[in-house]
Parts: C-alpha cells; sequence; structure tokens
C-alpha cells in the first residue's frame, strides 16, 4: 500500500512537471499536426507497397511512395493490449504495466494505472488537442487507465478490447456516455467482465469502422486550427471472434466491394474487402489534409498493433499476410512482431524512401517528444527515430537491443540485436532459438548450436530486460499455460 501511495506521489509530482517545465512552445516555430493510424492484426505483407498481391491497398501504397516505408518496424507486442501499452508509454514489455491480454478475472491488470505517462500527456501538456477515436483496450469505466485519465480530451469508440471484436455492436462509447447504435447482437456466453454484451448481429445497420472514419474527419476539420494529435485505432483487420464461433464466418465487412465477383469463400472476401475499406479511408483522411491546407504541417504515421490472425475462417495461404516472415499473431518470430510502417508528412518526410532502420513501438514516444520540444519522460526504452523521417540519417541513433515478452501458450522472450534473433520459450527457463535474420529473414534455420556464445549473449539480454511484476506471472514447469483471454 505504501508503494502504491508513493508511486501516485510520483505521478502526481510528473504530471506537474509536465504541465510547467514541458509547455513551452519550441524554437522552432509551430508545432505540427500528428495522426498516428493503427490497424488491428494486418500484416507485414497485407499491403501492396510490402509485397501483396491481391488485396488492392492503392491509398496506403501512395501514401509510401509520397513517404517513407521501413521495412524492419516492429510492433510492441504479439498481441493487442501490450502492444498498445508499449506504443502509448514507451515501454518494452519487460518493464511496461500492461504486459498482456489479461483474463476477465483479472481485467484491473490490463489498465494503464495512475503513473503511467502517455504519449498523449506529454502532447495535451504541450498545447495540443488530443483525440482517441477506435479502439482503445487499456483501462475502461473507473479503472486509472481510461482514455479521458490518460491525456485525451476527446474519445469515441471500444473501451474494451472484447466489445471491439463486434463491428456491429449495440452501442460505442463517446467520451463517459454511450451512444446507442441500431444494431441488434445476439449474445454469447463470454466472461469479460466488462459493460457490454459479446456476440454478434443479426440486425446489422451501423459499421463501427465507417462511424470511426466520418467521426475522424469532422474531427480534423473542428480542430484545423490548432496543433492536434489524433489517434485512429482502427479495428480492421481484427476478425469478430464469436461471429467466427457462430457462424465460421469473423470477417465482417458490409459489402465484398471489388472481391465480391471473386470465386472465394466469404470468408476470404471479407478479410480482403476489409483492407481495401480501411486503405480507402486511410486515402479519404489525407485527401482531407490536402483539401483544408494543412498537409505540409502534419506528420501522418501509419502501422499495425502486431501480426496477421487466422481467426476469421478465411484461409490465410491465399493472401499471405505475413509475406516472407514465418509466424503469426502471438508468435515472437518475425510474422508476429515485424509490421508495416509509414510516414508521410509532405516537405518534411522525404518521398519515395524505404528506410531499413530497426525501431518499434516504443520509439514513438521519444520521437514525438524530440518532434515537439518535449522532455522524454525518464526511465524509457524509447529512441527517437525523427532524424531518419527528416532525412538526417546519420545522426541517427540505434538501439542496443530490442526486447518482448509474451504470457500466453506457456510464455515466449525474444531479442534482436544487430541482426541476431533470439527466442526463449518458457520464459527465462527455455531453451534459446537463435536466427540471423540478415541471412535467414524466414527463421528457418537455429544456430544456436553454432554460436554458443551468441546464445550466451542473447540469455544475458533477455535476463537484463526482464523486470518481475506481481500483476505478470511466468508460468512455471508444472503449471497450465494460461487461457488466452478469449483469443483477443
Amino acid at each position: 500500500m505504501k508503494s502504491e501511495v508513493a508511486l501516485g506521489l510520483v505521478a502526481w509530482i510528473l504530471a506537474g512537471a509536465l504541465s510547467a517545465s514541458w509547455a513551452e512552445t519550441p524554437a522552432s516555430g509551430q508545432l505540427p499536426n500528428i495522426i498516428l493510424i493503427l490497424a488491428d492484426d494486418l500484416g507485414y505483407g497485407d499491403l501492396g507497397c510490402y509485397g501483396q498481391q491481391i488485396i488492392q491497398t492503392p491509398e496506403l501504397d501512395r501514401m509510401a511512395a509520397e513517404g517513407m516505408r521501413f521495412t524492419q518496424f516492429y510492433a510492441g507486442a504479439t498481441v493487442c493490449a501490450p502492444s498498445r501499452c508499449v506504443l502509448m508509454v514507451g515501454q518494452h514489455t519487460g518493464h511496461c504495466s500492461v504486459r498482456g491480454n489479461a483474463p476477465a478475472n483479472q481485467r484491473a491488470n490490463q489498465s494503464l494505472r495512475e503513473e503511467d505517462i502517455t504519449i498523449a500527456q506529454i502532447l495535451k501538456a504541450r498545447g495540443y488537442q488530443t483525440a482517441l477515436i477506435g479502439k482503445w483496450g487499456l483501462g475502461e469505466g473507473e479503472e486509472p487507465g481510461h482514455p479521458l485519465r490518460k491525456g485525451f480530451d476527446y474519445f469515441f469508440g471500444y473501451l474494451n478490447q472484447g466489445h471491439a471484436h463486434n463491428y456491429y455492436p449495440e452501442f460505442l462509447w463517446r467520451n463517459w456516455g454511450k451512444v446507442m447504435l441500431r444494431n441488434e447482437v445476439v449474445a454469447v456466453k463470454a466472461n469479460y467482465g466488462a459493460d457490454f454484451t459479446p456476440g454478434y448481429a443479426i440486425k446489422k445497420v451501423d459499421y463501427s469502422h465507417d462511424l470511426f472514419t466520418e467521426d475522424a474527419l469532422r474531427w480534423v476539420e473542428e480542430h484545423k486550427e490548432t496543433p492536434f494529435f489524433l489517434y485512429l485505432a482502427y479495428t480492421i483487420p481484427h476478425a469478430n471472434n464469436e461471429a467466427t464461433r457462430a457462424t465460421g464466418n469473423g470477417a465482417e465487412v458490409p459489402d465484398f466491394g471489388i472481391y465480391a465477383d471473386r470465386d472465394w469463400p466469404d470468408q476470404d472476401k471479407g478479410q480482403a474487402a476489409m483492407i481495401t475499406r480501411m486503405d480507402r479511408d486511410v486515402g479519404r483522411l489525407l485527401q482531407k489534409l490536402r483539401d483544408l491546407g494543412i498537409a505540409e504541417r502534419t506528420l501522418v504515421m501509419f502501422s499495425s498493433d502486431n501480426g496477421p490472425h487466422n481467426e476469421a475462417g478465411h484461409n490465410v495461404q491465399r493472401f499471405r499476410p505475413g509475406g516472407p516472415l514465418r509466424g503469426m499473431k502471438r508468435d515472437l518470430y518475425e510474422g508476429g512482431i515485424r509490421v508495416p510502417f509509414i510516414a508521410w508528412w509532405p516537405g518534411k518526410v522525404p518521398a519515395e524512401t524505404v528506410s531499413n532502420h530497426v525501431a518499434y513501438f516504443g520509439d514513438v514516444m521519444a520521437t514525438l517528444c524530440e518532434l515537439t520540444g518535449a522532455e522524454l519522460p525518464p526511465h524509457r526504452d524509447s529512441v527517437s527515430f525523427l532524424p531518419t523521417l527528416l532525412g538526417r540519417f546519420s545522426d541517427q541513433k540505434q538501439h542496443d537491443y530490442l526486447y518482448w515478452e509474451f504470457y500466453e501458450r506457456g510464455s515466449a522472450q525474444a531479442v534482436r540485436f544487430e541482426n541476431w534473433k533470439a527466442i526463449r520459450k518458457p520464459m527465462l527457463s527455455g531453451e534459446i532459438e537463435l536466427y540471423n535474420l540478415a541471412e535467414d529473414l524466414g527463421e528457418t534455420k537455429n544456430l544456436a548450436a553454432e554460436y554458443p556464445d551468441i546464445v550466451e549473449k542473447a540469455r544475458k539480454l533477455m535476463d537484463e530486460a526482464h523486470t518481475p511484476d506481481p500483476r505478470w506471472q511466468v508460468p512455471g514447469p508444472k503449471t497450465s499455460p494460461p487461457r488466452e483471454a478469449n483469443a483477443q
């Protein structure tokens, strides 16, 4: 109890420092607008500019051509909640407070704490108007992690990530209140311990993704005169897991669009149509910035929270969403954590640029701090990649290593340093696999036996990076793997 009070006091003191010393405008002039667009379960190979051959993504391909495409960018984790926590607080999963998708009876573990400083809080203290539209998953109700308690002035969307499975929910949240929709939902037996009914719709009228897009376009236009930060957290192409279990098809979309006449199962048509629909709407948002005359002072970043899923009932082999990478969501192989990342800022981010800089979600905080003249909070695992974004490649600093943890399926750790990638299953005690990504991007050849010194270095880095947290217990050798939190 005393430690909790002490942490709360530290948070209060730090909050005071934020409002005082970080609130001055940088000497470089007007603060740029910032838009962070996050897809949900979009694979490294799901976009045309990353090698996709079937699903059409012309707007994101254009965004990449007009900006910078990263080839070695990583999510914060291989599942939703911890990845988004890493993104918000700038710490890897060995240090941050939300390290997994928590079971319903431990839902409080999935809330950010009072002392967790987010990028929204930092930017708000710099004078930004801040909005979250879409999926949150890091605190709800009276929990300290509610987005309106973590720096966002405005929120519209899903608080609970289980609620976010359903593209046709009965309601969405706007700030503190519910917005009732015209959909009718069939309840399924599931215990999320939250204020919603998990299930799937039998009357489908209001598609949440479309509502998010319209709300984002409106919000940007209303705030075009002042610096703003928009976190647009789409749920596409995550499956509606409950619909998959009940009907065999979890790829919910209003229509199949250009794929309607394909000789494919509906699940495959839906999966492709969802991604192309999201692509269209990213294009609409970029065009809105052009029409408003603010594109040249707006940095837009696009990425995905983890690797691709296989939970909609679709044929994963048809689209090869991981491209050349091994694994997918819930793996710490590259396919589970390496994600697309595109940066767009006309006149600032050099066009037609492909960067092989190694970065991850935690670096967004340091990047935005440097961009806006804010001080990076202490104890962050965050290296700014602003020099790369601005084409000052010789000024770019590098990580000594990147690190991930995973608490489902018996647990795992992974570390990347230089071109080496090591994975240990289970955490802390398992055998270590070793791969050379420069020569074996698909992680097909385990080199652990050939390079015992590199394995030992990887072991030390994993041990160094993991800080124990009583809320996130590492499964022992005689315990059963934790359940997967309703496959969120």
